[in-house]
């Protein structure tokens, strides 16, 4: 067994070397865009991604899900470009293009053949500043969202529970607010919204572009000066501070829909790495995650799922890279003839269990293997390696620390992932959310099939 974690370390490193061999090349534009290149040239592609420093934790009541709003604007056509140009170039030159929105920023992305991604340039650059907003398609995709947001969270009774957990985990954290947005916000924004929103943010100095792959570092920047240079800065102000209120007790919340299965999810105040103030206990959060969620030999699919039978299915989580203060979070459903009593037991007991006990040394090794095996495979793909340099700079940290995230993991002793479970897997740092089913009629039950078949698209 000693020789197999052995020589899981080796392979380990020796991909994370071949992976992620490549130099970071950080450029700044005089108009503030920022510019990092990552070269990987293993296959003749590349990775073009736009990163905004705006997402759903930066809105404020009323306006919840102008960010998502904004993202699907973005394709709708610009005085050079119309609406769907954008994807149809991507597609005629044999590229791939999506985008997401999150709660800390909203991220643009294509993938091409290195020698086209001028293309992918002149076009992000001309919807950064000249997105028309036409209101004709302004409503048209409002109409979108409305049904995105029916098909991704009001017809499935897990995503609502967890929808309202978070509203109420937060009292005044923006994270306390779902990135698609409350529906009645989203059915009143309106054009003008948008183009005040998108002139607030959508500048060149409120954005990261990240290329990886078959390049040449001073060729990508003297193209980024040929399309981003020009383009004029707004005036950016950063959101004033929202830190969450200190919880000074468990906050409990049950939900009643018609659904299929009960569910539970749990959620402890932890912090993340840009908000703790010993980085030490951000990785031994990720750790601890590990330990319970980190494949099938992890706790909680050994004991809970397999072991004794008590879940269909349990579940562990932690934002290692967040803007502000997030959760540690539990969640699964009871397996057939057992309830949520003995779910929520069952999780509470593991989470005792890591207070009282100190993991094991072959149960730390394997876990600490898992995760840096997890990190490497991802550094393996020329996208993921763009998207942990945007994800960085992108809520506040440096890049670097991509770097830094292999020796920090295996750094993480026993005693420090019971420090951290002692001080914050604690009740007063506790929500927690049930969904209690009603039965479901046949329309319910449609609208359910409806939303697994179709609500999972980007965009």
């Amino acid at each position: 067994m000693k020789r197999l974690f052995a020589a899981l370390g080796l392979i380990g490193w020796a991909l994370l070397a071949w992976a992620g061999e490549g130099e970071v090349h950080d450029y700044r534009l005089d108009n503030g865009l920022r510019l990092l290149v990552k070269e990987d040239h293993r296959a003749p592609v590349v990775v073009s991604q736009v990163w905004y420093r705006v997402g759903s934790s930066y809105e404020h009541d009323g306006i919840t899900g102008i960010s998502h709003m904004l993202e699907h604007m973005m394709f709708k056509g610009t005085r050079r470009h119309g609406p769907g140009e954008f994807s149809r170039i991507i597609a005629e030159n044999g590229g791939r293009e999506n985008a997401f929105t999150s709660r800390d920023y909203t991220v643009y992305f294509q993938t091409l053949e290195k020698h086209r991604l001028p293309i992918a340039f002149e076009l992000e650059a001309d919807r950064m500043r000249n997105l028309l907003l036409d209101p004709g398609e302004f409503r048209k995709e409002q109409q979108v969202v409305i049904e995105e947001r029916r098909m991704r969270t009001e017809d499935r009774p897990e995503a609502l529970t967890y929808e309202h957990f978070a509203a109420v985990a937060f009292l005044n954290s923006p994270y306390r607010h779902p990135v698609i947005g409350w529906m009645d916000d989203v059915s009143r924004l309106t054009v003008e919204d948008l183009r005040a929103w998108y002139r607030k943010w959508y500048a060149p100095n409120n954005a990261t572009v990240v290329v990886a792959g078959d390049v040449d570092p001073e060729a990508v920047y003297e193209l980024a000066e040929k399309w981003f240079g020009p383009l004029r800065p707004e005036q950016i102000v950063p959101p004033k501070p929202r830190h969450e209120v200190r919880q000074l007790g468990e906050r409990r919340l049950t939900v009643r829909l018609p659904a299929e299965v009960p569910y539970l999810v749990m959620g402890y105040k932890v912090p993340c790495l840009r908000t703790a103030e010993d980085p030490r206990e951000a990785y031994a959060l990720e750790v601890l995650a590990g330990i319970l969620d980190g494949g099938d030999a992890a706790r909680l699919s050994r004991d809970l799922v397999r072991g004794r039978a008590l879940a269909a299915s349990a579940g562990a989580g932690y934002d290692l890279y967040a803007r502000q203060q997030t959760l540690f979070l539990l969640e699964g459903n009871p397996a057939r003839h057992h309830d949520l009593d003995e779910l929520e037991r069952a999780l509470r007991a593991e989470v005792r269990r890591l207070r009282d006990e100190r993991v094991a040394p072959r149960e730390l090794q394997r876990v600490k293997a898992q995760v840096v095996a997890d990190h490497v495979y991802e550094d393996d793909s020329v996208f993921y390696q763009a998207m942990k340099l945007g994800q960085l700079v992108s809520i506040g940290l440096d890049w670097r620390l991509a770097d830094e995230y292999v020796p920090r993991i295996r750094a993480i002793t026993a005693r420090d992932v019971q420090r951290v479970a002692r001080k914050y897997l604690v009740s007063r740092h506790l929500t927690v959310a049930r969904l209690v089913p009603l039965p479901m009629d046949a329309a319910a039950r449609a609208r359910l099939r409806r939303a697994r078949r179709g609500g999972d698209h980007v965009r």
